[in-house]
């Protein structure tokens, strides 16, 4: 099943758990149920997202983009940790209100919205799974699960409601809720973030690369590396390689020897490099750019 069947299968579904959920939170009274809801309205906003990011990245590169479109799917992923950040607020703001004025709750609708709600989210969780390596999915992915986990306290609470009638059980939810939603909003933000600041790619050493360089047979240095992501999970890499002055067909198999290596070892397809028989008047290993 591709990324975008399965997008537009969990959006789908994710309208109906939402529609469910309000519905059922307005009836029962439910904090913890109405916190899902707005859980679940980020999860759709979310996946629409994402699906509308995915057809824009498949659009070829071109003079406006010259790296293609896919980073859309980074911006897409950022909007959403937002988003869940957002929510995450006025869930915590709504669980304190609770906390000080417990309201009525009817346990019975409360719980079967819930597990209906829980068991959605699961196929969801499990429609998405195979494709959450992409940021772009992932971000929606995060949402599904971190909803997947709310539901489950959802159920908790109502249980604990219905076995010993402690209403602070809802809030309780609620705030669970609140956290699950922040550390997923926190995690999408940092990942998306890490990419646009083209911050090293995570897995990736830098002075690793540059040893296994130098060590190859005709390259007396390496040095102005740059290494950055040009989307979550497709690094790039560029830098002036100094070899010894020699035939130009010599220096070509020097290039295609560390590209092969790069891409091998590395997993880096994309590489710039600028071969040199002089060193440059600034050959550190990293580019030093001064701010006048």
């Amino acid at each position: 099943m591709s990324n975008l069947k399965r997008l537009k299968i969990t959006l789908a579904i994710s309208l109906v758990i939402f529609l469910m959920e309000v519905i059922g939170g307005l009836l029962s009274g439910s904090l913890a149920l109405l916190s899902d809801a707005g859980h679940v309205l980020t999860d759709s906003f979310a996946l629409a997202l994402s699906l509308l990011a995915m057809y824009i990245a498949q659009r070829p590169s071109d003079f406006r983009a010259t790296f293609g479109y896919q980073r859309l799917g980074v911006l897409a992923a950022a909007i959403n940790g937002v988003t869940l950040l957002l929510v995450s607020v006025y869930v915590f703001y709504e669980a304190v209100k609770r906390f000080m004025n417990p309201v009525e709750i009817d346990v019975t609708l409360m719980g079967v919205v819930a597990v209906t709600g829980l068991l959605g989210n699961a196929v969801m969780a499990v429609i998405l799974h195979r494709g959450h390596h992409d940021l772009n999915i992932r971000s929606a992915w995060l949402h599904i699960v971190g909803d997947l986990l709310a539901s489950g306290g959802v159920v908790v609470s109502a249980g604990v409601i219905y076995l010993t009638g402690f209403r602070i059980a809802d809030p309780i939810a609620g705030a669970f809720v609140g956290i699950l939603i922040l550390a997923g909003g926190l995690r999408v933000v940092k990942e998306a973030l890490w990419v646009f600041l083209e911050f090293t790619p995570r897995g990736l050493d830098v002075e690793e690369i540059s040893r296994r360089i130098s060590s190859k047979e005709g390259i007396l240095g390496v040095h102005d590396i740059h290494l950055w992501a040009i989307y979550h999970g497709r690094p790039a890499f560029s830098a002036h390689i100094l070899v010894k002055d020699q035939k130009l067909s010599k220096v070509d198999s020097i290039r295609k020897e560390i590209e092969q290596m790069l891409k091998n070892d590395f997993g880096i397809e994309h590489t710039v490099l600028q071969m040199e028989c002089v060193e440059c008047v600034q050959n550190g290993l990293y580019c030093q750019m001064r701010m006048e």
